[in-house]
């Protein structure tokens, strides 16, 4: 009785591990409107030229739209992947004991697990957060009025560094919302 509950939350873990690597892996894609009290001549080529600083390559636009268009490659930390295989190794492990106190006619055979539940683990996260992400700047404003406002569409921690290391230079002002959010 007492095993078949310790196999219980260790089932519970390994599906608490799967929702971490779900979640891990999940597109942050977010939209945020910008304003700037600078022409928005100088708000877009600053901001095309920090993005292409940082690695984002033009992948056009809509001028019809006001729209520009950038992609990049996101990579995959390798520490999380490391330590997600660890954590996959370690609740094999315990899975494996627990299936070897319930049946101890398997012998040490279910220990073997460890071997396939780490690697997994870590495989797992680095095929799905190294992907291709894209970024979209849109003018709002028209170019007779003062000031600009941009509308843009990309992963949330490149929105927070463009709010971080632009906001200065560039005279851009959001809601505040992305440095506030606990997530």
């Amino acid at each position: 009785m007492g095993f078949s509950s310790v196999l219980l939350l260790t089932l519970l873990l390994a599906i608490g591990l799967v929702f971490f690597l779900r979640a891990a892996s999940k597109d942050r894609t977010t939209v945020v409107d910008v304003r700037s009290t600078l022409p928005p001549l100088k708000v877009l080529n600053g901001l095309s030229v920090w993005l292409e600083e940082r690695g984002w390559k033009r992948d056009g636009g809509d001028a019809d739209r006001q729209l520009l268009r950038f992609q990049g490659s996101v990579a995959s930390s390798r520490t999380l992947a490391v330590l997600l295989s660890i954590f996959g190794s370690l609740g094999s492990a315990c899975l494996g004991l627990v299936i070897t106190q319930l049946y101890p006619v398997l012998g040490w055979w279910p220990l073997l697990l460890a071997l396939i539940g780490g690697p997994a683990a870590g495989f797992v996260y680095q095929r799905r957060a190294a992907r291709m992400e894209c970024l979209e700047l849109r003018l709002i404003s028209s170019a007779e009025e003062e000031g600009s406002l941009l509308r843009i569409r990309a992963h949330r921690d490149e929105l927070i560094a463009i709010e971080l290391e632009l906001a200065k230079s560039l005279q851009l002002a959001t809601d505040g919302s992305l440095l506030s959010s606990p997530i």
